[in-house]
């Protein structure tokens, strides 16, 4: 496979367009599904997607073949994500304390009540759950989060993880034991899909939600309603529930949808490489 894209990095370097798309194609449903983890909304993970693609199209002459293309490709893309400051203001990392105090608050909403559900409930919750997850995630630093969603969710050695992040093999063990112990921690005591005698439930924080005007049925759901790629995990609750004997926060995680990277780039790419007015593309002789 790396063989084969390595003589597709050298046709894209001479002009092959189809090379480069076969490029493209190969690293930017993972660099989406980083990225959509790391930033915690699909509209910044989009535009991040698009930017570290045009660094890697833009830098290939400087791939030397030292390490994998994919490896390299990632290494562009977590430098880029580790960097960047360009992320909505409702989805800033926050601590574990100030999650809680919004748990908590949805809990106090809900205290006593019995809630009704609706045709559209068991969506709501979907997102509720995978919203409320992908605000843990955003409790871990940046480092953290990244070796988090490198080693657990998408299961790459540690070999690999420390070849992308430029770091030791077991200086890239350390960050995952640490998000790793972070994020148990916390949803030991918090989540109830991870402990069941947790007074917390997906269901409950959307009827609070609702109440507050936070959530409307009908409304767009960005994670819940986000276009998957054929295969997809199963469900976060089916998860906790599978896997009871093990790790309950790992296969929490793992169950997020395989979330399908937008598929227009290809095409704005094309017109950009195109048009008279790009002249730092370092290809030798311009796209057929």
């Amino acid at each position: 496979m790396e063989t084969s894209l390595e003589h597709s990095v050298e046709a894209a370097r001479a002009g092959d367009m189809e090379a480069l798309e076969t490029l493209i194609h190969t690293v930017q449903q993972r660099i989406y599904g980083i990225a959509l983890r790391m930033l915690g909304h699909p509209q910044d993970a989009q535009d991040a997607m698009q930017e570290i693609l045009l660094k890697i199209v833009t830098n290939l002459s400087s791939f030397r073949g030292e390490s994998a293309f994919t490896t390299w490709s990632y290494r562009i893309a977590v430098n880029h994500l580790l960097t960047t400051r360009k992320q909505r203001a409702g989805n800033h990392s926050q601590s574990f304390e100030e999650l809680a105090q919004r748990i908590d608050a949805g809990l106090a909403i809900t205290a006593g009540e019995v809630r009704k559900t609706s045709a559209d409930q068991p969506l709501l919750v979907r997102e509720m759950e995978l919203e409320c997850t992908q605000g843990m995630l955003l409790c871990l630093d940046r480092e953290q989060r990244v070796a988090y969603i490198l080693g657990e969710v998408f299961e790459v050695s540690s070999q690999e993880g420390a070849a992308i992040l430029d770091i030791t093999p077991d200086a890239f063990r350390q960050r995952l034991a640490r998000a790793r112990k972070a994020l148990r921690g916390y949803m030991q005591e918090i989540c109830g899909l991870v402990n069941p005698a947790n007074p917390c439930r997906c269901s409950r924080q959307v009827h609070a939600a609702m109440k507050v005007g936070e959530m409307k049925p009908g409304q767009p759901l960005p994670f819940a309603q986000h276009p998957t790629l054929p295969i997809t995990p199963i469900s976060p609750t089916a998860a906790s529930q599978e896997l009871a004997a093990l790790d309950r926060v790992a296969a929490i995680f793992r169950s997020h949808p395989n979330y399908a990277a937008p598929t227009n780039f290809i095409t704005e790419m094309k017109h950009l490489l195109t048009s008279e007015r790009f002249h730092l593309l370092t290809l030798d002789h311009g796209m057929n």
